[in-house]
């Protein structure tokens, strides 16, 4: 199986010239060019490790991290930077960061820190993460879109789905409205906002075949999934 990698990098030759040496390597890369891109495209998909540069547009590395962090504790995750400042570093690691590269870098040495922080990897590699979730009397099957219930059977949308494996994510726990938005759409304004609601409205439909699984509204905050049974 190959390692899959998300790499995020705003500078465009750069980022090609990366990814290109990885896929040589023998790595599955995704390539974004913002922060807001890779988070949303993280939430799509399931990845081994994270590369993030630090200055990048619409989201910064150290924000992207530390969203990250909200739903994934585990995954490695390398930052690019230009700088070398300490306070700068210790920045990073507080937002989730495992390890640091200042460019100029050399190939071989991204490897070498790709290496060491594959170790981990390895564990996740053979204990991949689950993809289908039991809600209540519902079974989720989150890659494949798919809501099962012994009278209702349905084919969620991929937008759907994202939401509903976020909620999951923090079963019982409050959902910000920001953290869904840039997580499925990959902004947060207003009109994005509606459209957010819309799809909380079509999911409670799904559950009301138990009213053990409930989306709750949390007023100016977000949103919590909560399964009584």
């Amino acid at each position: 199986m190959k390692i899959k990698i998300l790499l995020a990098e705003d500078d465009t030759n750069l980022g090609f010239m990366i990814s290109d040496q990885l896929r040589s390597d023998g790595y599955n890369v995704t390539l974004c060019s913002d922060g807001a891109e890779a988070f949303k495209r993280f939430n799509e998909d399931s990845f081994h490790i994270c590369i993030f540069d630090v200055m990048m547009p619409k989201k910064d590395g150290f924000t992207l991290a530390a969203d990250i962090r909200k739903i994934n504790s585990e995954i490695p995750i390398l930052f690019l930077t230009a700088k070398t400042m300490t306070e700068d570093k210790v920045l990073g690691f507080k937002s989730g960061g495992d390890d640091y590269l200042t460019k100029p870098f050399s190939t071989a040495e991204l490897q070498v820190r790709l290496t060491a922080l594959l170790k981990r990897v390895h564990i996740f590699t053979e204990n991949p993460e689950e993809k289908v979730f039991k809600l209540g009397s519902y079974s989720f099957d989150s890659e494949n879109y798919t809501l099962k219930h012994a009278n209702f059977e349905k084919r969620l949308t991929k937008k759907e789905a994202n939401i509903l494996k976020i909620l999951h994510k923090f079963n019982g726990q409050v959902v910000e409205r920001d953290l869904v938005l840039n997580a499925v759409w990959g902004q947060d304004d207003y009109f994005i906002g509606r459209s957010l609601d819309v799809f909380i409205t079509k999911l409670r439909k799904y559950f009301s075949e138990d009213q053990s699984v409930k989306i709750q509204n949390i007023h100016g905050v977000g949103f919590k999934l909560e399964i009584t049974n």
